[in-house]
């Protein structure tokens, strides 16, 4: 979804002008005909959010500089443009002393409008970039943080903020990548408990026998090692919110121990001699479906239920791709910044194709690839070519754009296991039972095929292949080394028969 542009003007004429001008530039625009109908517009609960907007100073009723005043007093910070078809310098004073960010004088050409949409749009998108790491450093993030416009998202946010007045466990779930930590900080920043500690903790990488030291701390001398008293995680985020990413990954002894914290509201230290008190609230998030781990043994289910009181899934990328526009909006404003580094904006053309890849990282790999963007491009603008994940899915021909696009993940033209190359198969296959004679095919045949497919599937990734198949690497390799041997000897018969 692109920006949307309020166009407040009495004249019917110029806000038409303006509206086919701003949709021209690629944004959606919204016309009123009158400041009460602007600051409705701007209120609206159920109305489009509004990104900039286009406001005539002369107007009967409430006029620009009244909706400016109004703006203010309602704390909105939506960059506004002033146009009026009296120039003089007080009135350009004046409107920048009441916030507009800039100032036009009818008529406006085409090119001067999109230069001040886009230096307005760009300036706010910084500003929002700033107060959210600032936020978050100082644990006041909230859901108004969250970049979305998804339908999507919005009973997910809906039940997050829900979850943010109580102290209910929530967990939160969703893929790697899509922001749990954010939502985390937002329902911390959200709560009651927002001027206490946040503490995140990634349980996926802590050593297993440091686990229990890290969470519930460790007396002095309790192990070798152990030279100094040590308070652990739940201690530091008494009074607040303790964020256990990855819980997924606790070893099994420690959650053993989390459980016991969990039920009585105390931890014992390594080496302790008594329980201590502690006041938590407890958010967890997986990227792995954790039923899935208690029904294989790999996570206690008394825990589970202790933790998944409030699950909240939040969706991929590739499900809301409304977001992309204003996250790459955001993530250009702020390593362009970083980076000191002119860049306007992002062409038309590779905003539109970034919109239809599916990002199996999710937001995270979105970040990423405007980083390097930035980073590595030569002009003022940022274009396809400066996106190696958009090369690797051309945009489909201008009269195959009827419907919305969907590209699939990346498939590499030949993907490697252990040297050997495997072609990859389609994305959605068919295991044939039998030959064309009617007999059951081979086993080991079958099996190949699996493989083979598995591999395409995950993108060559070895680790995820194995997981998946429930083998052993060492056992893949091995099976894919005979796979090899067996096509070769196929093709040396067939030669051989030729």
């Amino acid at each position: 979804m692109a920006a949307t542009i309020l166009i407040a003007d009495d004249d019917a004429v110029q806000r038409r002008l303006v509206e086919n001008m701003v949709q021209k530039c690629g944004y959606e625009a919204v016309i009123v005909d009158g400041g009460d109908a602007a600051m409705a517009a701007l209120t609206a609960a159920d109305g489009p959010a509004i990104d900039a907007m286009v406001l005539d100073l002369v107007m009967p009723g409430l006029d620009g500089m009244g909706v400016l005043a109004k703006m203010r007093e309602a704390g909105l910070s939506v960059p506004v443009i002033v146009q009026t078809a009296h120039g003089g310098i007080d009135n350009v004073v004046s409107a920048m002393r009441a916030g507009a960010q800039d100032f036009v004088v009818k008529p406006v050409g085409m090119e001067r409008l999109q230069v001040s949409l886009r230096n307005a749009l760009n300036t706010s998108a910084l500003k929002g970039e700033l107060q959210r790491i600032r936020h978050s450093r100082e644990g006041r993030l909230t859901f108004a943080d969250i970049i979305t416009r998804s339908e999507a998202m919005a009973g997910v946010l809906r039940t997050a903020q829900k979850a943010a007045g109580s102290s209910i466990p929530v967990l939160l779930e969703g893929e790697s990548g899509v922001g749990k930590e954010m939502f985390a900080r937002a329902i911390h920043g959200s709560g009651e408990r927002k001027s206490k500690p946040f503490v995140a903790v990634n349980c996926g990488a802590i050593p297993d026998n440091l686990v229990e030291s890290i969470l519930f701390g460790h007396e002095k001398g309790a192990f070798t090692g152990a030279t100094e008293r040590h308070t652990g995680k739940f201690v530091e985020a008494h009074g607040g919110t303790l964020f256990l990413d990855e819980i997924s990954e606790l070893p099994l002894a420690a959650q053993v121990k989390l459980l016991r914290a969990l039920q009585e509201g105390a931890v014992e230290a390594v080496g302790g001699r008594k329980p201590v008190k502690v006041d938590v609230r407890i958010v967890s998030a997986t990227n792995r479906r954790l039923l899935d781990r208690v029904k294989a043994g790999q996570f206690r289910e008394d825990l589970f239920y202790r933790l998944h009181v409030l699950p909240v899934t939040i969706p991929p990328l590739r499900a809301r791709r409304d977001d992309i526009p204003h996250l790459l909006r955001h993530f250009l404003a702020r390593f362009a910044a970083e980076e000191n580094r002119a860049i306007s904006g992002i062409t038309g053309e590779a905003a539109a194709h970034l919109a239809t890849l599916d990002w199996p990282g999710n937001i995270r790999q979105l970040e990423n690839a405007v980083y390097r963007a930035v980073v590595m491009s030569e002009g003022d603008q940022l274009g396809l070519a400066d996106f190696p994940v958009a090369a690797a899915h051309p945009p489909l021909a201008p009269e195959a754009h009827h419907e919305p696009l969907v590209i699939a993940p990346a498939m590499p033209a030949m993907v490697s296991g252990n040297e050997i190359p495997i072609a990859p198969l389609p994305a959605n296959g068919t295991l044939s039972m039998l030959t064309s004679a009617g007999e059951v095919r081979p086993l080991e045949e079958m099996e190949n095929e699996i493989i083979r497919f598995a591999i395409a599937h995950y993108r060559g990734q070895m680790s995820e292949v194995a997981r998946r198949l429930k083998i052993g690497r060492s056992t893949l390799y091995r099976k894919l080394d005979e796979a090899t041997a067996t096509d070769e000897t196929a093709s040396d018969d067939s030669a051989q028969t030729g």
